[in-house]
């Protein structure tokens, strides 16, 4: 008895369908035994419960709507219910069993409708579209469940095949919605109710066959191969003689070697018996069929090409060349992928020269298609390398419609293969074939836009690679021949410009700046960009051009794309080419650039530091430096410190950075008596320490520095121009003094030499400032000023000698200012442990000069020192400029008549030349001269005679 369902009003046996597609299942006819109405009166009331309810949900299920799609799902819910309240009232009657058995196929046959209907539908979307299906599924599984529980009905042939194909179509649905382990429990049911039903007709033994292929593609996609191939192996028992049975079992084994083609080698099953399995049962099909066999012997010759295909896998090359010898002694005509893994074959043999053979038969016979034989030549460009590329290309001109294609195809075959080495001789390859009129003509017209662009991206990117690797000769050659592939329209002008710039870059690496120059030009005809003007500005470096590439950058600014990016590019240009005024140039054009919250390359001080940094290379700068150190502190007082500088470490090191370079610019400006941008110089860099971080030891002492000899730096300005300070540089330098008076007196750090000098020329220079004033305490202030630095620490004699020295000289002379230094020099000098007479000689001398009464008690004060030392301690020639001197001053004592006073100045050089070495041959006659005097004295009120004066 067969049972037909219909599904799209097409009937099909419910035991036959194919293995890759779902079965129909819509029920036009009951079987007879299904047709008898059932009667109540066997029934139990339970059981008559049950069933009522059940037909109820039945008939629901008759009347869903597919636009709903959820009803499936609640009334599966419900139909559970249903199912587990009937198990409860086990075991059924045989009018039960039939009528269970009535409903199962009723509620089947809604579930296709309703199924049907769905399909038909527009509105519903995808979602709403597989929810509808999922519920559908669960209504047939209910279906199939209820058969189960119903068993095996009197009257009805056959039950077990019939609840198990149920179970076989619900399980193929469940595998249609991707939930395997669903499918798969259906699978094991049908076959768990068929394993120990005997199948009587055909029909039966082909639905343990599909029953059992079924189970081993789910087992196969839920990645239990080794099930999947073992239930293959079963199925082999129940073939029952049809070769239809052979095609589905030998199709079966055939999908599973293809698939374990494609697998990674770890995951692999053995493709080649799963082939030969399928080849096997080709071969018994045949064998075993009595009429046409033309089915499995194109499923025959379809597995000797996979089988061709798993030895080249494998390179088995020779294996590869059996199953073609086999495949061409079976079919009229080669199958397209024959003749390609027959040359792949030969070419892994070695034997390029039937593997041309074989491109030659492929490229003659129109059967092939296009794409194969492109694909069988780049495989031979791969083996044979580009010396065949010509020969190649030249074939496929002729054989492909869409030639350009297959022509790009093999212009990027041939830039792959080969070894490293050749790739110049490659690069010169493509670059004939591409400049070839016969295949620059297949890239004519719109139609092959797209592939002109792609040739011309591969010419493109394979001189760029050549760029890179610095062979400009070649990459100016495949730049050029890529403009081949370039359309002359508008919409190409930007890359025709390119082209012509990326030209221009390769002459000017190569030195050919004329050339260079003529490819810049023509891109700035069609293109006028930043690019250009940056490329020609490199043209002039290279020419060492500088004055046209400064203009060249100042030209540069006004271009619509520029960014200031190009100016910092520039300057690392000039400054590799060593042409540093470029460099400074378009750093000072960038500066002009910045402004408060403009987005820049990189900071303001960066800029700067490097502009100095430039400068520094540069002769006769120091003003220029200086312009540029003044901005820095511009925009530091402007912005903050730290705004300008940066935070953290970096901000310290450049604020470090121009704290040193400035006040090493006021050290060599110093010492070049620029004294004038040297007092610049060291206010600057007062002002950068003042900046430091008040953590930062050393720092107020620098301050200090910078401002005591910035203003010592004014001073000597006006010394060396000869023009007196204005009074507002008076006033400033005043102010610095005062600022480093109060930072010298906050220092308490022992004092050192250095901060001894520090504290004289702060001393020095705001005497000199004093000086300056015709205020009558000046000289009073001078002499505090004098006094109040003898008294610190700082003072040493030799300083106090300075400040001595210059008070007795200048225009305002301050004798009692001159003469206290001298003074407390000398006692400082005498108090020595080691005293210094060379110095100690030189104050008397000037304390002499100083004295009202002509110095007598200083020379009171030498003889005292001068007793009582070794030979030679004394200077010689000052110890005879004190004797004579002061013997000498008794003459005019003598003149005057002022005997008393005479007396005490010729007896004062009398002692003091007795005690001074190289005197002895004036002693005598002053001895001479002294008692004559004392004579006449004596015998006379009167003494005028002036032999008592001494000529030296």
């Amino acid at each position: 008895m067969f049972i037909f369902l219909f599904e799209n009003n097409e009937a099909v046996s419910i035991f036959h369908f194919p293995a890759n597609e779902l079965p129909p299942m819509r029920i036009s006819e009951l079987s007879p035994e299904l047709r008898c109405p059932a009667t109540s009166g066997d029934l139990q009331p339970s059981h008559l419960h049950f069933l009522e309810d059940l037909e109820s949900s039945v008939n629901e299920a008759e009347s869903l709507s597919p636009e709903d799609p959820t009803s499936p799902e609640k009334l599966a819910v419900r139909l559970g219910k249903s199912l587990s309240r009937l198990s409860s009232v086990l075991p059924l009657s045989d009018s039960a069993k039939l009528q269970i058995w009535k409903l199962s196929y009723r509620l089947w046959n809604a579930c296709v409708d309703l199924s049907n209907a769905a399909d038909v539908l527009a509105s519903i979307d995808d979602g709403d579209r597989l929810r509808c299906r999922t519920g559908q599924a669960e209504l047939r599984q209910i279906a199939s469940e209820f058969l189960l529980l119903a068993g095996k009905p009197q009257g009805i042939p056959s039950p077990a095949f019939k609840s198990a194909s149920f179970f076989h179509k619900t399980g193929l649905i469940w595998h249609s919605l991707g939930l395997l382990e669903r499918a798969a429990a259906n699978f094991e049911r049908a076959t768990d109710l068929t394993s120990s039903a005997r199948a009587e007709c055909e029909e039966e033994k082909r639905l343990l066959l599909d029953i059992n292929l079924a189970r081993s593609r789910t087992a196969w996609e839920a990645n239990d191969r080794s099930l999947a191939i073992a239930l293959l192996g079963r199925s082999k028992n129940i073939l029952f003689g049809s070769p239809v049975g052979f095609q589905a079992l030998a199709e079966q084994y055939l999908q599973f070697g293809k698939l374990s083609l494609k697998v990674s080698s770890e995951e692999a099953i053995d493709a080649s018996k799963l082939l030969s399995e399928a080849l096997d049962l080709c071969d018994k099909g045949i064998l075993a069929s009595t009429g046409a066999t033309l089915d499995l012997e194109q499923l025959k010759a379809r597995c000797l090409r996979f089988m061709a295909a798993e030895r080249l896998q494998a390179e088995d090359y020779e294996g590869v060349l059996r199953c073609v010898r086999v495949l061409r002694g079976i079919e009229v005509e080669d199958h397209p992928s024959v003749g390609y893994v027959a040359m792949r074959a030969w070419i892994g043999a070695g034997r390029l020269a039937e593997a041309e053979r074989e491109l030659i038969g492929m490229m003659t016979n129109n059967g092939v298609p296009e794409m194969a034989c492109v694909s069988a030549a780049e495989a031979f460009l791969a083996a044979s390398g580009p010396e065949a590329a010509k020969g190649v290309m030249m074939m496929l001109l002729g054989r492909c419609r869409g030639g350009a294609g297959a022509a790009l195809r093999i212009m990027r075959r041939v830039t792959e293969s080969g070894s490293s080495s050749g790739c110049t001789g490659r690069s010169r390859l493509v670059a004939e074939l591409a400049a070839d009129e016969r295949v620059v003509a297949l890239f004519d017209g719109s139609a092959v836009a797209k592939e002109k662009n792609a040739m011309h991206a591969l010419l493109w990117n394979l001189g760029a690679e050549h760029f890179r690797s610095k062979e400009y000769e070649i990459s100016a050659d495949l730049f050029e021949k890529s403009m081949l592939y370039v359309s002359l329209d508008e919409l190409n002008r930007s890359r025709r410009s390119n082209c012509f710039r990326v030209l221009g870059l390769c002459h000017l690496a190569l030195v050919q700046l004329d050339r260079a120059q003529e490819f810049v030009d023509q891109a700035e005809k069609l293109e006028p960009t930043i690019k250009c003007c940056i490329l020609k500005f490199k043209i002039l470096l290279q020419k060492e051009d500088f004055e046209a590439a400064i203009n060249q950058i100042q030209a540069m600014v006004g271009c619509v794309d520029f960014l200031p990016e190009y100016l910092t590019l520039c300057t690392h240009e000039a400054i590799a080419c060593q042409s540093f005024p470029v460099a400074v140039a378009s750093l000072s054009i960038l500066l002009n650039l910045y402004s408060p919250g403009k987005s820049m390359p990189m900071p303001e001080v960066a800029v700067l530091r490097n502009l100095i940094t430039l400068l520094h290379r540069q002769l006769q700068v120091e003003q220029e430096i200086l312009k540029y150190t003044q901005r820095a502190r511009a925009s530091m007082n402007e912005v903050g410190a730290e705004a300008f500088f940066g935070k953290g470490a970096v901000g310290a090191r450049e604020l470090n950075w121009f704290a040193g370079n400035t006040w090493n610019m006021g050290l060599k400006t110093g010492k070049e008596r620029c004294y004038e941008a040297c007092a610049e110089y060291f206010e600057l860099a007062a002002d950068f320490y003042n900046a430091l971080d008040d953590q930062n030891e050393g720092k107020q002492a620098m301050v200090c520095k910078c401002l005591i000899l910035s203003t010592a730096a004014m001073i000597n300005s006006e010394v060396e121009k000869m023009v007196p300070l204005t009074e507002s540089d008076v006033k400033k330098a005043g102010e610095m003094l005062h600022r480093a008076e109060k930072i010298l007196s906050s220092i308490s750090s022992p004092s050192t030499a250095a901060d001894d000098q520090l504290c004289f020329l702060h001393t020095f220079n705001t005497y000199q400032l004093l000086n300056r004033s015709c205020d009558n305490d000046c000289k009073t202030q001078q002499l505090q000023l004098i006094r109040s630095f003898a008294s610190s620490k700082s003072c040493n004699p030799h300083n106090l000698i300075q400040l001595g020295l210059f008070a007795s000289q200048g225009r305002r002379p301050n004798p009692e200012a001159s003469q206290f230094a001298f003074t407390t020099s000398l006692s400082s000098l005498l108090s020595s442990s080691s005293p210094d007479y060379e110095m100690i000689s030189l104050l008397l001398r000037k304390l002499v000069g100083l004295a009202d009464d002509g110095g007598y008690n200083v020379y009171k004060q030498a003889h005292k020192i001068i007793v009582g030392l070794k030979e030679g301690a004394y200077p010689l020639e000052e110890g005879k400029w004190l004797a004579m001197t002061s013997w000498n001053k008794s003459g005019m004592a003598v003149r005057l008549r002022q005997v008393s006073i005479a007396r005490k100045w010729m007896s004062l050089g009398l002692e003091l030349a007795r005690r001074v070495l190289g005197m002895e041959k004036y002693v005598g006659a002053m001895e001479e001269c002294f008692a004559s005097f004392e004579k006449v004295c004596r015998g006379a009120d009167d003494c005028s005679s002036d032999a008592a004066v001494l000529q030296l």
